[in-house]
């Protein structure tokens, strides 16, 4: 029989007790306190976009084998030394890009509602066409919406795809979506890619929108054109300075969240299987569980719709924006470690939610199907 190994892991990462008991011996602890010296005989490593994995973290950990992050992006990771190690790493790429995409789904019809837009009829750009991006954009295409998209470095690689200069884009959008990576080198960075100058050449009435990275937009910039023009609207979900956040922004933000876009419980157990899949390939042990196996059914799982109906309503039975954006205002505090440690407590308490495509809807009328659908 083979010993078990020692597994550190984020303590909000679900489901790593019943993938990996079977493997290794697992230790939970808090992403922004993990040290050296917690890993010093670690065999496996789990985190999250909290946890800066880079030399000093993992240096001492000679047993390491395994680095894996539940997220998509991967600005905290420093591939090139974990490569120096010759350590086996895999993120989860797309494991919550529905999540985020229904977030700003979301956004777009509370905003629309309050208004008074047919959320329709709106021109969207979408800046950063990846994971997130390019599943937004099916989505919106499948509601007949205008879309332009943004995404020079895609456009490189891929022939078909339409790329629009980023100063039409936000000329002509009524909704500017963000889901760009962090890049700070290169002919193409995406640091304060919104900045004062962008910002002020937006359309009259446009809405913002940010569940990518945060420092994409200058938030300074952002505010003052938010207190220059009461037409303007954001929602934001990510924030530069994380965990401490500008809450003069956030106050003033149609939306404000606690870096929780990507958070239904669907994309952080796929964010945790994905892991647990690329692992055991990577050691060649048998994969025992399918992500069939570990979903569970949701507390909801079937609405009956008699009339037509807003496509709120059932959008809100699935997940509650206004309740992240209520407890996150009520979060904030002039003390910026306070404010830093209700940021984390939100992330680290927040309710089980789940995704869009958790519920089926019947009674739906053939005019509304296709919306639905659309909707996701």
């Amino acid at each position: 029989m083979r010993a078990k190994l020692k597994l550190v892991a984020d303590e909000n990462m679900p489901l790593v007790e019943q993938l990996f008991s079977n493997i290794a011996e697992v230790q939970r602890v808090d992403g922004r306190s993990m040290n050296s010296e917690l890993l010093r005989d670690a065999d496996i490593l789990l985190v999250r976009s909290v946890t800066q994995v880079n030399a000093a973290l993992v240096d001492k950990a000679t047993r390491l084998k395994f680095v894996g992050t539940a997220t998509i992006g991967t600005d905290h990771i420093d591939s090139e030394y974990l490569a120096t190690r010759a350590l086996s790493f895999s993120s989860a790429p797309g494991c919550n890009a529905e999540a985020v995409v229904d977030y700003v789904i979301s956004s777009v019809w509370h905003h629309a509602a309050v208004k008074e837009r047919d959320p329709q009829k709106l021109t969207y750009g979408v800046i950063g066409c990846g994971n997130v991006g390019s599943r937004l954009v099916r989505r919106l295409q499948a509601l007949d919406c205008q879309v332009l998209t943004s995404d020079p470095p895609r456009a490189l690689i891929d022939a078909s795809f339409t790329d629009t200069p980023l100063e039409l884009l936000l000329k002509h959008a009524d909704v500017i979506c963000c889901h760009t990576p962090l890049v700070t080198e290169g002919d193409y960075p995406t640091w304060h890619l919104l900045d004062s100058a962008a910002l002020r050449s937006l359309k009259a009435q446009a809405l913002v929108i940010n569940a990518g990275r945060g420092t994409v937009i200058d938030n300074q910039a952002l505010l003052d054109a938010l207190l220059e023009r009461p037409d303007l609207d954001a929602v934001l979900d990510v924030w530069e300075n994380e965990p401490r956040v500008d809450s003069r922004l956030a106050q003033r933000a149609f939306l404000a969240t606690p870096h929780i876009a990507g958070h239904s419980l669907d994309g952080k157990i796929k964010g945790t299987w994905m892991l647990y899949e690329s692992f055991c390939r990577s050691l060649n042990i048998e994969i025992e569980y399918r992500l069939s196996d570990v979903l569970p059914e949701p507390s909801v799982a079937s609405l009956a719709l008699s009339t037509e109906v807003d496509p709120l309503l059932p959008m809100q039975l699935v997940y509650d924006q206004w309740r992240d954006d209520r407890a996150f205002r009520f979060s904030l505090a002039e003390d910026s470690m306070l404010q830093a440690q209700n940021f984390d407590l939100l992330r680290k308490s927040y309710p089980v939610r789940r995704e869009f495509s958790s519920l089926r809807l019947s009674g739906v009328s053939s005019t509304q199907q296709r919306l639905f659908q659309g909707l996701g």
